[in-house]
């Protein structure tokens, strides 16, 4: 569900960007006086797997489409709203910077989209009220995938109301809404299940790491929770992302269906222009591999496109799923040592 540059306008691009610079900053201001203990390294660890799990795409039977986890209702589950808005915003600024995944002007609206939703609607609304404190019960494995489905259909249909919105497209409102939806309906289940998995092995292990946990933890060590998600990290990026599907994801399968063409084309002038440009210079592993050569680059030109092996065993692959994940870790640490240097008043009485 990350959006290209070409389906959005610089006038909704621009909003997008706002909205989401200022829930950022009001994220921001959240944490910083509600810091609990362990949340830097819980932040940089969990923003780094998240980053290597949507990596790997999903296929979806009968479809020919594919899907890959958002991760936005794991953060929130396990951080709390404000902290996972900002590591999904580290996440998908790492990837759109360094790894051209999602436009530089669609930046605002996919952190709108991945972040916003789970962590302020579908969490809040849906899967504390369905939890409680029962998180390791059968009811814990339905409320996630509830939460999940609502999460990523308003983000689905958020893609849709910001590319009608931008007008720069032909892609029709209402068969590009049948399409999206359905297909992120599947994509949500198996969130859900990822998430429901995920928060209850950490429940298991360390029930004071949860969102819902108290904010003083009394000196207990989160170590072997970030030990084992670090581990899942480095494999998860570094060799099962070999095997993501070759389909095509939920938001460019929906373009194909209703263009014939699994991407749009972006105007080739002004802003878009631009920042096509500045993302060509800062992607240092774009899609997730190393720049071809001029050399092979030209050749490449006059080729028509192999067929895509699979699994995909790459070099570039895994070293970008262990570099990206260590730039978001640092990026989403940063942002928390920031946070807790700041000055302001901490939760449960702490000076």
């Amino acid at each position: 569900m990350h959006m290209a540059d070409a389906l959005i306008s610089p006038a909704v691009g621009g909003t997008m960007w706002v909205v989401s610079g200022g829930l950022i900053a009001y994220c921001a201001n959240k944490v910083k006086k509600s810091v609990r203990d362990n949340l830097v390294p819980m932040m940089g660890i969990l923003g780094a797997f998240i980053f290597a799990s949507q990596m790997i795409n999903f296929s979806i039977p009968g479809t020919g489409s594919s899907g890959h986890l958002g991760g936005g209702l794991i953060l929130t589950a396990l951080l709390g709203p404000y902290a996972a808005f900002l590591v999904m915003a580290s996440v998908l600024t790492v990837q759109a910077f360094f790894f051209a995944d999602g436009g530089l002007l669609a930046l605002g609206c996919n952190i709108f989209n991945l972040g916003f939703f789970p962590a302020f609607v579908a969490y809040p609304l849906i899967y504390r009220v369905m939890v409680g404190e029962r998180r390791g019960a059968p009811r814990a494995w339905a409320a996630a995938i509830v939460a999940a489905v609502a999460g990523l259909q308003l983000g689905a249909l958020s893609v849709v109301l910001e590319t009608r919105a931008s007008g720069i497209s032909d892609l029709p409102f209402g068969t590009f809404a049948l399409l999206m939806l359905p297909i992120h309906l599947a994509i949500g289940v198996v969130e859900g299940l990822a998430t429901a998995a995920v928060v209850a092995f950490v429940a298991k292990a360390r029930p004071e790491a949860l969102a819902a946990a108290p904010g003083r933890t009394g000196g207990v060590s989160f170590r072997p929770v970030l030990v084992k998600l670090a581990i899942a990290t480095l494999v998860v990026g570094g060799v099962a992302s070999w095997f993501a599907s070759t389909h095509p994801d939920g938001l460019e399968w929906a373009i194909a269906k209703v263009t014939g063409k699994e991407e749009v084309t972006s105007p080739e002038a002004g802003v878009h222009k631009s920042l096509a440009g500045i993302q060509a210079k800062t992607a240092l592993l774009p899609d997730y591999g190393f720049k071809p050569s001029e050399g092979e680059a030209t050749r490449a030109e006059g080729e028509a496109p192999a067929a895509e092996a699979w699994p995909a065993v790459s070099a570039g692959t895994s070293v970008s799923g262990v570099v990206g994940g260590m730039m978001t870790l640092a990026l989403a640490c940063i942002i928390g040592i920031l946070l807790r240097l700041r000055p302001g008043p901490r939760c449960c009485g702490q000076e």
